[in-house]
């Protein structure tokens, strides 16, 4: 855990739940500002989930770049959990409208993108479309819950998208992918060889940290190896 100003956050969603988290700030100049959404809570994903972990650890200092992580409503981290009960990518929409919100009245960041894994990603492209987030960053899109109506809305909007494919996604694979995003002319599919879904192992995780931080402080490049 490298130097930040870090800490625990509560946001109050419109149907009256509240969600806890946490902010990461550069002690230094901050570039930009990642919200993130974790993967499915069915199947373990939380704010702790190792990569938003990790950026959370790291790209504050390394990277200028401040990482908000929240768990969704009836998620439990060790920072604890959040009121209500999993609601399919459904009632998650008030999380999302919430977290945005927050982002902007609470934190105060100037330049947000989010960031979805897995479920992660339907949450963002089902209900991260305020106007004052500036793009899209996918990681590992299974696209479970995202409609051909919503991928439109996207490729009607023009804002940018980045997608992390993993070669062995147990989902969407690199082939499927370009097939089913293919709605969206302006989405950048980045194919990386030998991934996995969950992308385990410091390879995996210095290749996402690598490609976030070239979306928002590509002058940071190369992240450093050693503190």
């Amino acid at each position: 855990m490298l130097p930040a100003n870090r800490r625990p956050i509560n946001i109050h969603t419109a149907d009256g739940l509240n969600l806890i988290g946490e902010v990461a700030t550069p002690i230094g100049d901050r570039l930009g500002s990642i919200l993130t959404f974790h993967p499915n809570p069915t199947g373990g994903g939380m704010m702790d989930s190792h990569i938003y972990k990790k950026a959370a650890n790291r790209l504050p200092h390394m990277a200028g770049i401040e990482i908000i992580r929240f768990n969704t409503r009836g998620t439990t981290s060790e920072a604890g959990t959040s009121e209500g009960e999993f609601g399919g990518a459904v009632t998650e929409k008030f999380d999302v409208e919430a977290a945005i919100e927050f982002a902007f009245s609470d934190v105060g960041v100037e330049k947000l993108w989010v960031m979805g894994w897995s479920f992660g990603t339907d949450l963002a492209l089902k209900y991260a479309k305020d106007p004052r987030i500036i793009s899209l960053i996918l990681l590992s899109p299974p696209l479970t819950n995202t409609s051909q109506e919503e991928l439109e809305y996207w490729a009607k909007d023009g804002r940018p998208i980045t997608a992390l494919i993993p070669e062995h996604d147990d989902y969407l694979k690199p082939p499927d992918a370009a097939i089913a995003f293919k709605t969206i002319p302006q989405i950048n599919l980045i194919n990386v060889d030998g991934a996995k879904h969950l992308w385990v192992g410091e390879p995996a995780v210095y290749r996402v940290l690598t490609e976030i931080t070239k979306i928002i402080a590509p002058e940071r490049l190369p992240l450093t190896t050693e503190y």
